[in-house]
């Protein structure tokens, strides 16, 4: 197919669509040479279009009318980036349909309604593609696939939140409290000004069921995935990481067990070593294992204007290849198992736990019998020289168990008068 210029439209002009705009005009000159043709922006749907103006040299680009884009024949390329589930999921939706391209960077409506999208994509044999929605400027969508087709991947996992890694960076390399770390994002523009998404781990949620439904050939929505945020992380629990060699990180972990897919977001303690705990402030990571590629990561910006943009414009440039080869729709929905989801409870891991405890004789006796009557296999138990108030501290490591039977244990240890405070309750990485 012969083309010079192929047009497409914006919606949405705030920080990524901004970016996108701006890596579209930094390709202009070599477009072509790269891909084949031009792609020229025609519209961008915005809702004020007197404050979208100031971003923009040509404000009649600017629209707040639907209809202007949806209609218009000459519009191959839909680039959505609003963000949220209404009114993105039906504008998606009927530009399928109508037989134009999707790019999105929208996690939170791919998360819950990616399957909806890709068969419509498929039905129209137009392309669906969302790089940008997992991870911002680092590659690990099409990796997974495409280049990393001809595994059976077991496990993916990483820093998938920018925001809680740089308060645990702050909390980690300068003992800052959890609070003051927040308002130190927050200064910083790294946290919005409601942080509950990115500290409770409900963001980095909705791209692990990304990432595990496109790892494992397996459908995984938000609701299958546990989340748990980083607030109740203290400043000790870091030191004392620290002591045993690990650090703890908010990692999103999905695994393929034999029983089913475990997909769940929590801090963890991982091993100093691990590659992973080297990845700092507001970077991402994320480490896939593979049958034939064994340990890949990937790295870099997670977030922010450009590093976001940049993976838009790569899906972009992938469109308009397949439009100029007359070959859309090649790689659609890759789901085509149907492995269970496993419920947190039937999931093992290790445990870090660090609780208050009288000071007397036969305390750490009744705690690990216990642990013995629910099958917790303690690997390591401490008693701190910190003594307040005829209270000592206790941290244990235990080795993996079934969580359901680690929350028994938990619950009975909680109603002993021995037990004063159960302060820190975190999952240990690794066997």
């Amino acid at each position: 197919m012969n083309k010079n210029v192929i047009k497409a439209a914006l919606l949405g002009f705030g920080t990524v669509g901004t970016g996108v705009y701006k890596v579209l005009k930094n390709q202009e000159k070599e477009m072509s040479a790269k891909i084949g043709c031009k792609v020229e922006i025609k519209k961008i749907l915005v809702r004020n279009i007197e404050k979208a103006a100031a971003k923009i040299e040509d404000a009649s680009l600017l629209t707040s009318q639907w209809d202007e884009i949806i209609n218009d024949p000459e519009i191959e390329i839909v680039i959505e980036l609003m963000g949220g589930i209404n009114p993105a999921k039906e504008y998606i939706l009927s530009t399928l349909k109508a037989g134009k391209h999707v790019v999105s960077a929208n996690k939170d409506l791919i998360a819950v309604h990616g399957h909806e999208l890709l068969d419509a994509a498929h039905e129209s044999k137009v392309d669906f593609l969302f790089e940008a929605a997992v991870a911002g400027g680092i590659p690990i969508i099409r990796p997974l696939k495409q280049c990393l087709a001809g595994n059976h991947m077991t496990e993916v996992m990483g820093i998938v939140n920018g925001t809680t890694n740089f308060i645990l960076t702050k909390m980690t390399q300068e003992g800052m409290e959890f609070k003051d770390a927040l308002a130190l994002a927050t200064e910083l523009g790294y946290a919005e000004a409601d942080p509950t998404a990115d500290i409770e781990g409900l963001d980095a949620g909705r791209k692990v069921a990304i990432l595990a439904s496109v790892a494992f050939n397996s459908r995984v929505v938000f609701n299958d995935v546990y989340t748990e945020g980083i607030a109740k992380i203290t400043s000790k629990d870091i030191h004392y990481a620290k002591e045993m060699g690990r650090d703890i990180k908010l990692l999103g972990v999905a695994r393929n067990e034999a029983d089913g897919i475990e997909a769940y977001v929590c801090p963890m303690l991982i091993p100093s070593s691990h590659p992973l705990a080297t990845v700092n402030d507001s970077y991402n990571a994320v480490f896939v294992h593979g049958d034939a590629v064994e340990d890949a990561m990937f790295f870099g910006r997670g977030a922010g204007e450009l590093p976001t943009a940049s993976a838009v414009v790569g899906d972009v440039f992938d469109i308009v290849r397949n439009i100029l080869a007359g070959c859309c729709g090649r790689i659609g929905c890759t789901c085509y198992k149907n492995i269970p989801v496993k419920k947190m409870e039937d999931t093992h891991n290790r445990y870090f736990l660090r609780l208050k405890v009288e000071d007397r004789c036969g305390v750490l006796a009744e705690m690990t019998a216990i642990f013995a009557k629910y099958q917790v296999s303690v690997a390591q138990i401490i008693q701190k020289d910190t003594k307040v108030e005829g209270c000592a501290e206790v941290v244990v490591i235990t080795e993996k168990v079934r969580e359901g039977d680690f929350r028994t244990a938990i619950e009975e240890l909680r109603n002993r008068d021995s037990v004063r405070k159960i302060s820190t309750i975190i999952r240990v990485y690794g066997k």
